[in-house]
């Protein structure tokens, strides 16, 4: 399995190569490789200054973010090391500490 990408719909990485198409066995997904290319070029996620972001940077929070089912606030000016981009509203997988693992919004973050 060598780049194929995951599925658009259950982002499963099981997808194999049908001549045109990619095929999903999982959920049944086919979509073009046309189509795969365009997607992959319009997956840059950016900071709230425009900044690209990339896997394995370190950001600053800019902003007060409430955590959603706790008391506990992220701070302003919070400093989150390693980050990992996903697919999504929240596209930042992260981890802070004093408060564990979370998804950020990249509209709340400046790179370091």
């Amino acid at each position: 399995m060598s780049n194929m990408p995951a599925c658009p719909e259950c982002a499963s990485v099981y997808t194999y190569d049908d001549s045109l198409q990619f095929v999903c066995p999982e959920c049944g997904h086919e979509w073009s490789k046309e189509a795969a290319d365009s997607v992959e070029d319009d997956a840059v996620v950016t900071d709230a200054h425009g900044t690209p972001l990339a896997d394995g940077d370190a950001v600053t929070v800019i902003k007060d973010l409430k955590v959603k089912g706790s008391s506990s606030v992220v701070k302003v000016g919070t400093k989150v090391k390693n980050i990992r981009l996903v697919e999504g509203d929240h596209d930042i997988d992260c981890k802070i500490d004093g408060i564990g693992p979370m998804k950020l919004k990249s509209e709340f973050v400046k790179k370091a």
